[in-house]
């Protein structure tokens, strides 16, 4: 049975946007106690902790998106790695999580999350249903800011000579937290 993929990347989110992020973004999650961190994690390491979910892809090549797919009552969660991104062990690249409208049943063909690993935090400071403020005070001024999205924007030179691509756009709904997407790519 295969899972719902994640939702695609919003390029709109992103264009035209200056990398002006001043605090690091997409350095770690949490589901519960355990603990990851982008392009350092692997698809197989979560599947390990959480106990189920089923590694999934589509695409092919440098195209390739592989991804484990979560659900509750209130929310669904991807955890991507990005096939060429990500290499063989899967690492992972990308944490989306979408909280579901009422009345509106979440994708059954994604794996139950556990109670224990339901609290997802990204970057030490974000869960769904914080304040927008909450997250601008954590996160500093964003890199994009519109009525219902908020996007944060970094690329690093590392001293290996690599460059590091990382972002983190929120959506808000009546001013609380309903959707966040994170990711980081490391290229040279």
């Amino acid at each position: 049975m295969a899972q719902t993929s994640p939702p695609p990347l919003d390029t709109q989110a992103l264009e035209n946007v200056q990398p002006t992020a001043v605090t690091r973004v997409a350095t770690g999650f949490s589901l519960g106690a355990f603990a990851g961190n982008f392009e350092q994690t692997t698809l197989g390491a979560v599947r390990n902790a959480v106990g189920s979910g089923t590694i999934q892809n589509q695409g092919d090549a440098g195209g390739s998106t592989y991804w484990l797919c979560y659900r509750d009552a209130r929310y669904r969660l991807w955890v991507v790695s990005g096939g060429e991104i990500g290499g063989s062990e899967h690492l992972i690249t990308e944490i989306v999580q979408e909280l579901t409208a009422e009345n509106t049943d979440t994708a059954t063909d994604c794996a139950t999350l556990p109670e224990r690993f339901s609290s997802v935090v990204l970057d030490k400071h974000l869960r769904l249903g914080i304040s927008r403020s909450e997250a601008m005070a954590a996160l500093g001024p964003p890199s994009k800011l519109e009525a219902t999205q908020t996007a944060y924007f970094r690329q690093d030179k590392l001293a290996n000579g690599f460059e590091e691509t990382a972002w983190l756009i929120l959506e808000f709904r009546e001013e609380l937290l309903v959707s966040m997407r994170s990711g980081k790519t490391t290229t040279n």
